[in-house]
């Protein structure tokens, strides 16, 4: 699924280098399979953001906070109202949250959240101003982020409903990789994992590591909709049935899958859905892909999606996943947690060698 949104992090200050020098998600302990389910794929919708800087001060009054202007001083510099008031309606708007439903505590707690952030951010930003960033190491980030959108307009068009510029979007982005490179520095090789590190962390970890049986199949999906009259329904039923007689006849399967099927991508994968487990599927489908042998395909099976012609080419049985199969995962996760350890150091470090006055109102 493309993610047709612009990172938060380049619209809005909130310490970019610890956002960019770790993995977006953290890895898990444990490989799972995690293949499609017989479902149509939601298509991604924006995620929208609007200039926040039209309405900065009202709000804050209206809710009877009274914040004063600047809300706080770093090292001499200030942050003023207005740009507490923009990253926080940006937060807001990218969490899916309205503001109008949040009391009063909840946004002074907000308020004090995101004014954390601004103070690192200027702090890290400052530290790493030394840092030398190209003009085309930044046309190269921009770059890669254009490739999460469909088409430039699209990128286009949610810069422009973000309220934002090409000028200040490069400006960000050079600010942030200034902040990922130093912070890079400063980490040095306080992330590195040692040999054995793994092998405790697996020892240790034992149940995590159990597998449950899986199957690897896939299916040819005649959809049905709600609305569907019982005459449409038995219509997909017959064409599950001659498209199950042409592939029991030894038509290849992937073949008519993407002839026939009504997957949404079926014509790429060929309706294959991987290895699975039995609770990663619907009832219906599991019970039919669990009780076929290897090569098997089986009668139609009507789900809440439509009639599925499902063939089963492997299966593995439940146990316990080889180290072997998991170690390079186990020490990228290792390697993440000690990453994670050390940007909060840094950041901690930072912020208590710094000067530090805020003016945000106790909370209750």
């Amino acid at each position: 699924m493309i993610r047709s949104s612009i990172p938060v992090a380049i619209l809005a200050p909130a310490v970019a280098a610890a956002l960019l020098v770790l993995p977006a998600c953290k890895p898990a302990p444990a490989p799972s399979p995690t293949p499609s389910t017989p479902t149509p794929a939601p298509a991604a919708s924006p995620t929208t953001s609007t200039n926040a800087a039209a309405e900065t001060t009202p709000a804050a009054a209206a809710d009877g906070l009274d914040l004063k202007d600047p809300v706080a001083r770093v090292n001499g510099e200030d942050i003023t109202k207005a740009q507490l008031q923009e990253a926080f309606n940006a937060a807001v708007e990218a969490s899916g949250a309205k503001a109008d439903a949040l009391t009063p505590d909840q946004k002074l707690s907000g308020y004090r959240q995101i004014l954390d952030e601004l103070i690192m951010d200027k702090l890290v930003a400052k530290a790493a101003a030394g840092e030398v960033v190209s003009d085309e190491d930044v046309a190269a980030e921009i770059a890669k982020l254009k490739k999460q959108f469909p088409t430039e307009e699209a990128f286009d068009e949610q810069l422009k409903q973000a309220g934002q510029t090409p000028e200040k979007l490069t400006t960000s982005m050079k600010t942030m990789l200034q902040q990922q490179r130093w912070m890079q520095s400063q980490i040095k090789d306080k992330d590195q994992v040692a040999d054995g590190d793994a092998k405790a962390f697996y020892d240790s970890n034992k149940p995590e590591f159990e597998s449950p049986e899986t199957v690897k199949a896939s299916h040819i999906l005649f959809m049905v909709n709600k609305e569907d009259s019982e005459e449409v329904v038995k219509q997909k039923e017959e064409a599950a049935k001659k498209a199950a007689a042409r592939a029991k006849k030894g038509e290849d399967f992937t073949k008519l899958a993407k002839e026939l099927s009504e997957e949404p991508g079926a014509k790429e994968t060929g309706g294959d859905l991987g290895f699975f487990s039995k609770d990663r599927m619907v009832p219906e489908f599991a019970e039919v892909a669990f009780t076929q042998k290897p090569g098997e395909v089986g009668k139609p099976v009507r789900t809440q999606f439509g009639w599925h012609v499902i063939k089963v080419s492997e299966k593995k049985p439940a146990g316990m996943t080889p180290f072997e199969e998991v170690k390079e995962q186990i020490a990228a996760y290792l390697k993440s947690t000690k990453q994670r350890e050390a940007v909060q150091g840094i950041l901690k470090n930072l912020k208590d060698s710094a000067q530090i006055e805020t003016t945000l109102p106790p909370g209750n």
